[in-house]
């Protein structure tokens, strides 16, 4: 028997084509055959095949040769290698060393040779693979100097538990920015890293990778901007690769420190003043709560260190607001809150005098407060037509006729009506004021009263015959000293022994200021009898006592501005009729009238 085959191949050219002759002679349990074939081909063609035709034709290849794998570290590796038709030595290579010959290499104690003989088998199973066993293996048949493809080996590692910087508590600080911090070493190839928010993926994360050799480590930020609620929610930190797909995690829980949340509320919420009212201040903070205090309109009320404050209310807490400040060892909260009291008018800005001059614009001011919404109205006393509705009085171009009172009245529905009068004084020519018919009695004494109201104070007054020009030595004048601010002067001429000549002549009454003179004319005419008048001013009343011829006694209450003087004036008239009697009072009043103004502690006797 023979024990090798014998394989003789002969290629020779015959004409213009190429003759292979393939002889193989094979001997084998006494069996002898010889198979001859011939293939021919074109010179044209670029590719030259070979046709072996027969049943018995043998030669060394592989039938199986390594594929690349990725294995996860610790696991047990085969890489496959058969090859046909050969009986020589067979060998690994691990990035180009040999690992050496036989089933069981020592160098390598993991490594171990898997043989088949029969098969032709010579597999290469590496147990626990580790980071070592990363690289290219290649099966070599030397005797038939055949190598196959080289494989590659990726080895899979999973990361490290992630860690997340601080866990398992952060402690931060509402509203300041912070980035949570997760870091997956040990990788390969490099996790990726997924945060969730109570389980809920959340997005805005930043990964970076930091290369180890072959393993990876992965650090992801994910920016937090806390608010008082956070505390207590969950942030998880999942790392994935294909070693572990189902990845691994991490959990921190949010301990976020906040000043005191505050919520200041009133009871009951509209109050009349006078009424009790409760306020509470409801908080919560991290850490715990240390201290209240209250205060209204920035005063600090001692003795007040609960969360619950209760108080009489009055008009100010519509103004002044009550806080609460709450604190904690983090900070402080301080909330405010104003009362909604009803109360009456208040008088705020109090409308100062003002004096101006004739055609000048004047501006007065009121200022009222009370709730509800209060209306407000200004009029001149003793008038009814209402001049304005708001806090200021604008007047055009005043005359004198404008001087006098103004009213400014606030009126709160429902709780009451307040109000406070201003005086206008108008600088203007002096204005005066008398009966221009007056009454004396022949041979007695006679008075001619001229009332000069001027602002400022007349500078000059003459009172003289108009006919003559001058004063008879029978006539003197006497005038009431002018008040500093204003007002009203009388002046009286007085006649000694009147005679017939007194009765025909006419008075001039003149006065003047820097504004100009004012003038009256006055006709002074005979009575032959006598009225009594006796006027009495007490506690700012004027008290006319009046005689009449009939023996019917006549009381006039007049008020006045609050000076005190007496006057005691007799009238004269020659008529004892009603009329005339009528005629009379009426010339009282009006003497009343210009007595108005008189200065403070003067006394007349007539």
């Amino acid at each position: 028997m023979q024990n090798s085959i014998q394989n003789t191949v002969t290629i020779y050219a015959q004409g213009q084509h190429f003759s292979c002759s393939v002889n193989i002679h094979f001997v084998k349990s006494k069996c002898h055959k010889l198979v001859s074939t011939t293939v021919q081909f074109r010179q044209d063609k670029t590719l030259l095949a070979l046709w072996l035709l027969g049943t018995n034709l043998w030669t060394a290849r592989f039938s199986q040769e390594p594929a690349d794998q990725s294995v996860v570290r610790g696991q047990r590796v085969l890489l496959s290698c058969v090859v046909f038709n050969y009986s020589g030595i067979v060998q690994w290579t691990k990035d180009g060393l040999a690992l050496g010959i036989g089933e069981d290499l020592q160098a390598w104690p993991r490594y171990r040779v898997l043989r088949v003989q029969e098969l032709g088998q010579y597999n290469l199973e590496i147990l626990s693979a580790d980071l070592s066993d990363d690289a290219q293996y290649e099966c070599q048949a030397p005797d038939a100097a055949l190598r196959s493809r080289r494989a590659k080996l990726t080895l899979l590692i999973p990361p490290d538990d992630p860690v997340i910087d601080g866990g398992p508590e952060v402690l931060l600080n509402a509203g300041e920015s912070y980035n949570l911090s997760c870091v997956s070493r040990g990788a390969k190839p490099a996790s990726v890293i997924e945060w969730l928010k109570d389980g809920l993926p959340t997005e805005g994360a930043v990964s970076e990778v930091l290369p180890d050799r072959k393993r990876v480590t992965t650090r992801s930020y994910l920016p937090v901007h806390p608010v008082d609620t956070d505390t207590g929610r969950n942030f998880s930190c999942v790392t994935t690769n294909q070693a572990v797909p189902t990845g691994k995690s991490t959990t921190v829980t949010l301990n976020v420190h906040h000043p005191p949340t505050v919520t200041l509320s009133i009871e009951p919420r509209s109050v009349l003043e006078g009424d009790r009212v409760t306020f509470t201040c409801q908080a919560h903070a991290n850490p715990p709560i240390m201290g209240y205090r209250w205060a209204k309109g920035g005063v600090v009320l001692q003795g007040a260190r609960e969360s619950v404050f209760t108080t009489k209310a009055d008009h100010s807490f519509f103004t002044e607001p009550v806080s609460c400040l709450v604190f904690n060892a983090v900070g402080k909260t301080n909330v405010s809150i104003l009362v909604d009291v009803h109360f009456g008018p208040i008088l705020l800005v109090e409308p100062q005098p003002k004096t101006v001059d004739v055609d000048s614009d004047v501006t007065l001011n009121c200022k009222w407060a009370g709730n509800p919404p209060l209306t407000l109205t200004w009029f001149k006393k003793g008038s009814n037509m209402v001049l304005s509705n708001s806090n200021q009085l604008y007047l055009k171009s005043v005359s004198q006729a404008d001087a006098g009172q103004y009213v400014c009245k606030a009126i709160v529905p429902r709780i009451g009506v307040g109000e406070t009068e201003v005086t206008l004084t108008v600088n203007g020519p002096p204005i005066i004021s008398s009966d221009p018919v007056q009454y004396a009695v022949r041979g007695e004494r006679g008075e001619v009263k001229c009332y000069i109201a001027s602002t400022p104070p007349p500078d000059k007054i003459n009172v003289w015959e108009k006919e003559r020009g001058t004063l008879l030595e029978r006539y003197t004048v006497e005038q009431s000293r002018p008040s500093p601010e204003g007002g009203g002067v009388l002046s009286t001429l007085t006649i000694n022994n009147v005679m017939e000549s007194d009765f025909q002549s006419t008075y001039n009454c003149t006065a003047w200021n820097a504004f100009g003179p004012g003038t009256m004319i006055i006709t002074l005419e005979e009575t032959g009898e006598r009225q009594s008048l006796l006027l009495l001013h007490l506690s700012g009343t004027i008290l006319l006592i009046i005689k009449s011829p009939f023996d019917l006694p006549l009381l006039l209450l007049v008020k006045t501005l609050g000076r005190a003087y007496v006057y005691i004036c007799t009238i004269n008239k020659e008529s004892h009729s009603l009329e005339e009697d009528s005629g009379s009072v009426s010339t009282a009043s009006r003497m009343v009238k210009a007595m108005y103004s008189v200065s403070r502690g003067a006394t007349l006797t007539y």
